[in-house]
């Protein structure tokens, strides 16, 4: 069924619309739909919109309070320990993040170990936000357990989002930052899903069927559960040790701790760190190391002459023009969901 494209207003009225309908309050309602369709107006599909009815079952179901806000529970210097009283992920984690920029406003670096929360949608949008504020990220979430450590048949481990932000900005460039959105598999599990709708071979291979084959086909890739780690064992260590990380810090639970229904999974962790880097150098010097990197980049020799090489971050402002332009691509199944919500 193709896409069907919607103005962004429209989508983000449609999403204030139900989220009021689930129960959150107005100003809530209004900042979780202004995230939602800004990640799916910036070209980030597999987690905005179409999240969104597995997000209305959570709620549905008890997983998720509507009505829960993060709470601080423990803090010393830079570093704080939040609960997230598995309300909202991305409101959680939009607070979190907010909070972690102020610390490093104050400190210089800034650490918010939230626990106990839900899923936080669109990982990149936190990234986003403390690059806007001119300094630089790291965050990451733990997930249930869906991908094979490497030598293993069964899924143990997150496939665990993880950013870095790079505030860019330069009067050429406003708002150009370079943003590292990716998680531990070769292929989300939300691009699975999308791939096997389409009945659409993935452009690598993205995981092993259930008789042990590396395969395109991303259905069967869902099937076996074993999708496959970036960088093999590096992607599996990876996955490992950021969860550690998130548990030990947050104090909340980790990968091997979580239900394997999709429908029941609340109660991640998540690391927000933030680094202002005004404290230690100017932001002349800042905007010239960062073009420098990025000319550099440009002088590689692409595959494909008409494929200039990019940097993380930079199709997403092609995306959100295009979108904001032509409207955002939905899946027009959920639409007819979403828009028939009384």
């Amino acid at each position: 069924m193709p896409m069907l494209r919607v103005p962004y207003s429209d989508l983000y009225e449609a999403l204030k619309k139900a989220m009021l309908h689930l129960g959150l309050s107005e100003d809530r309602a209004a900042l979780s739909a202004r995230l939602t369709a800004e990640t799916d107006r910036d070209g980030i599909y597999t987690h905005g919109l179409s999240r969104f009815p597995r997000f209305t079952a959570q709620v549905r179901n008890g997983s998720i309070d509507v009505s829960a806000g993060p709470t601080c529970t423990a803090a010393f210097g830079a570093i704080e320990r939040w609960d997230g009283h598995r309300g909202v992920g991305n409101l959680n984690a939009y607070a979190s993040m907010q909070r972690a920029i102020a610390l490093a406003r104050q400190h210089g670096i800034g650490c918010v170990a939230l626990a106990n929360t839900s899923h936080w949608m669109r990982g990149g949008t936190y990234g986003w936000l403390a690059a806007e504020a001119g300094l630089f990220a790291m965050c990451w979430s733990n997930t249930l357990p869906n991908l094979p450590a490497w030598g293993a048949t069964t899924p143990t481990l997150g496939n665990t989002p993880f950013i870095i932000a790079i505030p860019r900005s330069s009067e050429n460039n406003p708002g150009a930052h370079v943003v590292l959105d990716i998680a531990m598999s070769q292929f989300s599990y939300g691009t699975l899903a999308s791939y096997s709708k389409r009945g659409e071979p993935l452009p690598a291979d993205g995981g092993f069927d259930t008789a042990g084959n590396l395969t395109r086909d991303a259905a069967a890739i869902e099937a076996s559960q074993r999708a496959l780690p970036i960088g093999y064992w590096k992607g599996s260590g990876l996955s490992l040790v950021l969860d550690m990380l998130g548990a030990m810090l947050s104090g909340g639970l980790a990968t091997h701790q979580f239900p394997r229904d999709p429908l029941r999974e609340v109660g991640q962790s998540q690391i927000f760190l933030t680094i202002d880097p005004t404290h230690i150098a100017s932001p002349h010097d800042l905007t010239q190391t960062a073009e420098g990197i990025l000319a550099s980049l440009r002088e590689a020799t692409p595959v494909d002459p008409g494929k200039p090489v990019r940097y993380p971050g930079e199709q997403t402002l092609h995306l959100r023009e295009e979108n904001l332009r032509l409207g955002i691509p939905v899946d027009p199944e959920i639409w007819q969901q979403l828009t028939s919500t009384p």
